[in-house]
C-alpha cells in the first residue's frame, strides 16, 4: 500500500501514460490500432457522492506477465526502458515487453 495518496495517484497516471505510449509505438508498425480510438486520452473523473477517482485511458493494458513484473513499484517507466532499448537496437515488434 502506497502511504501518500498522491504518489499513488502519480503512478496510476503514469501507467496511463505508459499505455498510451505503447499504443503510440505499436501504431507504427500496425496503424489499423488506431482505428477503434484514434485520439490518445487520460481521463480523470472525480465522483464526489461515492469518494472516488476514476483514471481512464485509451491506451494498451498490461499483460499478466506486464503486472507481475510491475505492480507496486513507483514510477517505473516502461516508455524509458523502451526507449533505452531502441537506442541499443531492439526490434520493434517487441514492443510489448516495455509495459
Amino acid at each position: 500500500f502506497y502511504k501518500k495518496k498522491e504518489i499513488f495517484l502519480r503512478e496510476l497516471i503514469s501507467n496511463s501514460s505508459d499505455a498510451l505510449d505503447k499504443v503510440r509505438y505499436q501504431s507504427i508498425s500496425e496503424p489499423s490500432i488506431l482505428d477503434a480510438e484514434a485520439d490518445l486520452y487520460i481521463h480523470i473523473i472525480p465522483n464526489k457522492a461515492n469518494n472516488t477517482l476514476t483514471i481512464a485511458d485509451s491506451g494498451i493494458g498490461m499483460t499478466k506477465n506486464d503486472l507481475i513484473n510491475n505492480i507496486g513499484t513507483i514510477a517505473r517507466s516502461g516508455t524509458k526502458r523502451f526507449v533505452e532499448a531502441l537506442k541499443q537496437g531492439t526490434d520493434l515488434s517487441l514492443i510489448g515487453q516495455f509495459g
